[in-house]
């Protein structure tokens, strides 16, 4: 993880962000950089000044600072470019659609907004994508919470935008809606290389969805960097969470018919989980370990219902809590990605645990998360 600091120049395509200044009760100071693709989640608690951040990012407050989007200046200390010149689709808490137009009329609404005019091959892979075919003639009124979101989604994708900035879009919607979306908003960051900034103050949704993270408190930038540096990161207490969890990337390789079991190559090392068929092979998928199913050894167990046992180094140990420790575990292998084991206090003594030690972590539960796959390089405006 990196502390906030002024950031580097971003690649073409990314968002370099320094900014400043007083919104409400908090002094906003941000500052940060996104990749190019990817989604970049804008993480914190309830009131710590995500939503106005990315007010800002899109002219609809100003602060002092800057905001660069693939290079193009879009606020310095000489300019500021309006919210309608900034490249850039916007998808609020509330889906704000025209309630006058159906939803077919929302979406061409969006395309027609596309510098190029209306990109008939993006507004079909679109509704394919989102699943939006069936409700074509739909009036909005008639809508559900997670039909309006897809809608507003694919309108804001098709002005062909230069960055995507959504703010908690899953958050007025319920249990069930939000199951709902979640798919089609990973399948949008697998099939657009588009960076999107997801504002969010659910980890689980963090979990699932963001590559990179940007931590906020009270205003305030204080972390940004990698997802799984974040998760693991002992000072940021994210292990100090009941469900702290690690989420790696892993590669599909075989499929067990028989037994219904993925294979997957996470780091040189292999994990078996559940799988949907041999169609998989070849993806990359997103694996979520969660650090209280985790249990070390000295040495692998030969009889047990565990299938998977990682080798694995001891990287530190902190306090996780009056009875237990966190410990940061570094897989063998190429990459030397890490997740975390909680234990307890009496168990790391008799097992006399110790930053360097070379193990087994056993991993009682591994889930699969999410399946990107290559992204479409959809033109933007500049």
């Amino acid at each position: 993880m990196t502390a906030a600091a002024g950031g580097k120049p971003a690649e073409p395509h990314g968002l370099d962000v320094s900014l400043r200044g007083r919104r409400g009760e908090f002094s906003v100071e941000a500052a940060f950089t996104m990749p190019r693709r990817g989604v970049t989640a804008l993480f914190g608690p309830s009131g710590s000044g995500k939503t106005s951040i990315l007010r800002a990012i899109a002219g609809l407050t100003r602060l002092e600072g800057r905001v660069l989007a693939g290079g193009d200046v879009w606020q310095d200390g000489a300019r500021f470019l309006p919210t309608h010149r900034r490249a850039l689709g916007y998808v609020f808490q509330e889906a704000s659609l025209f309630e006058h137009l159906s939803v077919a009329g929302n979406l061409v609404y969006g395309a027609r907004r596309s510098p190029g005019g209306i990109d008939q091959e993006l507004l079909l892979e679109v509704i394919e994508l989102l699943a939006l075919g069936p409700l074509q003639g739909r009036a909005v009124a008639d809508l559900s919470g997670g039909e309006r979101q897809r809608v507003a989604i694919g309108r804001a994708i098709l002005t062909h935008p230069r960055l995507m900035l959504m703010d908690e879009p899953l958050s007025g919607l319920d249990r069930r809606a939000k199951d709902e979306i979640l798919p089609f908003l990973e399948r949008l960051a697998g099939s657009f290389a588009l960076p999107i900034l997801y504002v969010s103050h659910d980890i689980g949704e963090i979990e699932r969805l963001a590559d990179d993270i940007v931590l906020v408190e009270q205003g305030r930038v204080t972390a940004s960097g990698p997802l799984n540096q974040a998760l693991t990161d002992i000072g940021l207490g994210f292990v100090r969470h009941p469900h702290a969890a690690a989420v790696l990337p892993a590669r599909v390789t075989g499929f067990d018919e028989a037994d219904g079991l993925a294979e997957l190559d996470l780091c040189g090392q292999t994990v078996f989980v559940d799988g949907s068929g041999p169609g998989e092979i070849g993806l990359e998928r997103r694996l979520r370990i969660e650090a209280s199913d985790v249990s070390l050894a000295r040495e692998p167990l030969t009889h047990s219902t565990i299938l998977n046992t990682l080798s694995v180094e001891i990287v530190a140990i902190e306090p996780a809590g009056r009875a237990n420790l966190a410990v940061l575990l570094a897989l063998d292998g190429p990459g030397r990605l890490t997740f975390m084991a909680k234990v307890t206090r009496r168990s790391a003594a008799r097992l006399e645990l110790a930053p360097g030690d070379r193990l087994f972590a056993q991993i009682k539960s591994v889930s699969l998360a999410t399946s990107p796959t290559p992204g479409r390089q959809i033109a933007s405006s500049t």
